[in-house]
């Protein structure tokens, strides 16, 4: 069961998540995707770890910046034997894939065009192969204006695609807009029903 949740930046999807993997098990493994470039961004991954740790929920935090497909295998793995052995698998919580697809795309921006593209699709694969409790974190980034510069194009590209793609392949989908989360797989329209 994998369920993507995506918003704006600070929009509450983060904590929005936490909330709705408590319920899903009885303890996670909180996969962070973001590389400690500068002081202020080691000072925001301790915040966000502190807040985990007095949310009274366990979790085991992971840090996995580029391996993020081969981190899910092993996990996948892990927990089929957890449920084979009579215990309830974890929950998995990816926080989030556009700082993983920032990631990936400065590792491989002197790469053919198609090696980003390649990347997310395993990503992809991977997603559609957990068979456990997994959320997916990601920011909507495409309602903006047009970046200026032509990486940030790439990435606003990149983003917009790898989100409808893990959308395609999630059970469900969750918007959060301040702080308010929208099912969306509950509110979707068919064409059929057109």
């Amino acid at each position: 069961m994998a369920a993507l949740i995506t918003g704006g930046a600070r929009s509450g999807k983060s904590s929005f998540a936490e909330r709705y993997a408590a319920k899903l098990a009885e303890r996670g493994i909180y996969i962070a995707t973001a590389a400690i470039g500068d002081d202020e961004m080691r000072e925001r991954i301790t915040r966000h770890r502190e807040q985990r740790e007095e949310g009274g929920f366990r979790w085991e935090t992971v840090e996995e910046t580029l391996k993020l497909a081969e981190q899910l295998d092993t996990l996948n793995q892990e927990a089929d034997e957890a449920v084979r052995s009579g215990s309830k698998p974890p929950v998995v919580l990816v926080d989030c894939l556009t700082l993983w697809l920032t990631n990936t795309l400065l590792a491989y921006e002197h790469e053919p065009a198609g090696r980003l593209e390649q990347e997310v699709d395993r990503l992809v694969e991977a997603v559609a192969a957990y068979r456990h409790p997994l959320l997916l974190v990601t920011n909507e980034v495409g309602s903006g204006i047009v970046p200026a510069y032509p990486l940030g194009r790439t990435f606003r590209d990149a983003a917009g695609r790898m989100n409808r793609k893990m959308a395609e392949v999630c059970d469900r989908t969750f918007l959060v807009v301040s702080g308010i989360p929208v099912d969306l797989s509950r509110i979707a329209v068919s064409l059929d029903d057109l």
